[in-house]
């Protein structure tokens, strides 16, 4: 631990440099304490603060530009992989889609400090087409002010820091064991509770094959897109389909029939929302909802822009 010490008083810089760079990249490894404990360091004078600033700064620059690029490129492709690579629940995207429309590139502002927010608000500039000097200057702004706010915090508590900091020096290797042991704990909650959230949305599915053959029956499924309106803004619904973004079915559905099939689908990771809106849907009644396995990834392989989507999924003139 004592060379731990000695690395950060030494290349401390360096350090903070690489695990902001890395956490805003993706990797679950908090980058706010290293902050801390550099503002701390800061004040008596074993690290340069504008050094590290600057760092961390241009950590958090070239990790957004990464993600803000890739979402230029690859659209809502590059937010789906997030949330399949991410530890935290499926549902980040779904959740803070619409908070970015509202609050539009502004929202970079603050994004670093909302858990899952972070992850999507820069691949989602790009796939909105936030013009690239706008984006620089929010995501500047709120790396600047995250950055900040670390450092902030460990030159006010700097005293307690160095507290700390000088028990692990004491304890030797047991204090690695016991920083790797809090960072493994940290780990297996995330991958709990993501699991957790799999399995409160366990439901039965339905292909797109069987879906089809629904149609072919003449069995008129009802489509419903549970999609944000970003998603919505970003990929064409199904033809026909009823738009569903509130907590209650909307009033033309219920004096439907309950025995009618309903496909809830939307394009997130796992058909979380889907599954999430068939579940309501079941408890109003509607025991024929099921979600779309694949969701509209699924549909659009089926139904390609130049083929017309069957007319039994207009909706019987529900509102689309």
């Amino acid at each position: 631990m004592p060379n731990l010490i000695y690395l950060l008083e030494h290349y401390g810089v360096l350090i903070v440099f690489g695990i902001v760079l890395v956490e805003q990249l993706g990797l679950p490894i908090p980058a706010f304490p290293i902050l801390v404990v550099a503002g701390a360091l800061a004040v008596d004078g074993d690290m340069n603060g504008g050094l590290v600033l600057a760092a961390a700064l241009g950590a958090c620059l070239i990790s957004d530009f990464t993600w803000f690029r890739a979402g230029r490129h690859f659209g809502k492709r590059i937010l789906r992989l997030l949330c399949r690579i991410s530890l935290s629940p499926d549902y980040c995207v779904s959740q803070t889609e619409d908070k970015f429309k509202r609050w539009g590139p502004k929202a970079l502002v603050v994004s670093k400090f909302v858990p899952g927010f972070n992850t999507v608000a820069a691949p989602m500039s790009g796939a909105l087409g936030t013009p690239p000097g706008q984006f620089f200057l929010y995501a500047g702004l709120g790396a600047l002010l995250w950055s900040g706010t670390g450092i902030v915090v460990g030159v006010i508590f700097h005293a307690s820091v160095q507290q700390v900091l000088d028990l692990l020096s004491t304890m030797g290797s047991t204090a690695l064991l016991m920083l790797a042991t809090l960072l493994g704990l940290f780990l297996l909650y995330k991958f709990l509770e993501r699991r957790r959230f799999r399995q409160a949305l366990q439901i039965e599915r339905i292909g797109i094959d069987e879906l089809l053959d629904l149609i072919e029956q003449g069995e008129e499924p009802l489509m419903v897109d549970a999609r944000s309106a970003t998603a919505q803004a970003l990929e064409p619904a199904v033809p026909g389909a009823l738009f569903f973004n509130g907590k209650e079915p909307v009033p033309a559905m219920i004096a439907m029939d309950k025995d009618r099939h309903i496909i809830v689908y939307c394009s997130c990771p796992n058909d979380v929302t889907a599954a999430q809106v068939a579940k309501l849907l079941h408890q109003h009644g509607f025991h024929r909802a099921k979600p779309l396995h694949g969701g509209l990834d699924a549909w659009n392989a089926a139904y390609r822009s130049d083929q017309p989507a069957p007319a039994s999924l207009l909706g019987e003139g529900l509102p689309s």
